[in-house]
């Protein structure tokens, strides 16, 4: 089975964090994203209905605090991913683990179950870890050294890649693992399932062009593609042999006008702003996280109220066309939506925004 993530028809879309509780949005606002099993049930029956390409999750231990305690609730992203691929006919569903508390042989066969699940459908989203009170919680201590978090990551994906491709039992002597006698049936559908990296970094992002079938990065704008989509895809052919895309992240707001859809950026984002929270996550990705330049953060105070940082998407239904087209132009491969209320908010988006993308030709129809 090809694998519908991975071919090259059009711009993809993603929903990103639906299995956190208040989403991408920091926000004590009525009405905000739940979390909960149910309600994500819900959206993945709609998104695979609608043609949405993926879904992807954040995985998160603890939560950031404030009066809403962002992101304490979480549903873990592999037993996630399980019952969605089981629910749903096409659409793909990663799940996000971290190398650092995740046993290698554990996840292998975990990814391999999942991809069985849903026949082909799996992907993994590898992640290095960065926030240090969540390697407190786990009584690992957070490596100083960028590199180190990523020698460690390196070394994780290759056993994990081996398991995978190997019939026969292995041993592992490496400088972070020493296995033996390792197996594991069965073996992802068609033998790999499709691997995305979550780095904004330039070892995240050297990481990605190693290992990923898709670089997923943070930036300030559509624009920013033009310069860093074609860095980023030259390091993987030139330096790894292989081919990488690109995805990035948006927060979506699309109501009728122009007017309406500010409001509710307002309401949400401003007026309802869970600050305490904001403040602890911004602190916390300037201290250990890097995806952020110190100059991003001094001006997205306000993004990572509206979406945890990512890019606005915000107006009426040719407005949203009109910007989501920007990223497909800048070179971008794809990129996530999240909205305050997914479920409430993507029947709308799907109506109205995706046919506006198709007629542009910057979706190919399901």
């Amino acid at each position: 089975m090809t694998k519908a993530i991975l071919d090259s028809n059009g711009f993809k879309l993603g929903l990103f964090s639906a299995n956190c509780s208040s989403g991408l949005a920091v926000t004590k606002a009525d009405g905000r994203w739940s979390g909960s099993w149910e309600d994500n049930l819900r959206l993945a029956k709609m998104a695979d209905e609608a043609g949405i390409d993926f879904l992807l999750p954040i995985a998160r231990w603890i939560g950031y605090g404030g009066d809403t305690n962002f992101h304490g609730g979480v549903l873990e992203t592999i037993t996630w991913a399980a019952g969605l691929l089981a629910h749903t006919k096409d659409i793909s569903v990663f799940a996000t683990i971290h190398t650092f508390c995740n046993n290698p042989i554990v996840a292998a066969k975990q990814m391999a179950t999942i991809d069985q699940i849903g026949g082909g459908r799996a992907g993994i989203n590898v992640v290095a870890g960065w926030n240090k009170p969540e390697y407190d919680t786990f009584g690992i201590d957070l490596p100083t050294d960028h590199d180190d978090r990523y020698r460690f990551a390196q070394e994780w994906l290759d056993i994990v890649t081996k398991i995978w491709a190997e019939e026969e039992p292995f041993d592992w002597n490496g400088e972070f693992f020493q296995l033996q006698h390792v197996e594991s049936q069965p073996k992802p559908v068609d033998g790999m399932v499709p691997i995305l990296n979550a780095g904004s970094s330039d070892q995240g992002r050297d990481y990605a062009a190693r290992n990923a079938n898709f670089a997923f990065t943070i930036v300030g704008g559509p624009e920013d593609g033009y310069d860093l989509v074609p860095a980023l895809k030259k390091n993987a052919r030139e330096n790894y042999g292989r081919e990488s895309g690109v995805f990035t992240l948006g927060h979506c707001i699309v109501r009728e006008t122009e007017q309406e859809a500010w409001d509710f950026h307002r309401y949400y984002a401003e007026e309802n702003a869970d600050w305490d929270a904001v403040d602890n996550l911004m602190e916390l990705q300037g201290m250990h996280a890097m995806s952020f330049t110190p100059e991003m953060l001094s001006m997205f105070r306000g993004r990572f109220a509206a979406g945890h940082g990512s890019c606005p998407v915000i107006g009426n239904p040719d407005q949203v066309a009109d910007e989501i087209e920007k990223f497909a132009k800048a070179g971008f491969d794809g990129m996530t939506l999240s909205f305050m209320n997914y479920a409430e908010e993507l029947p709308y988006f799907a109506q109205e925004v995706l046919p506006r993308l198709e007629a542009k030709g910057v979706r190919v129809p399901r």
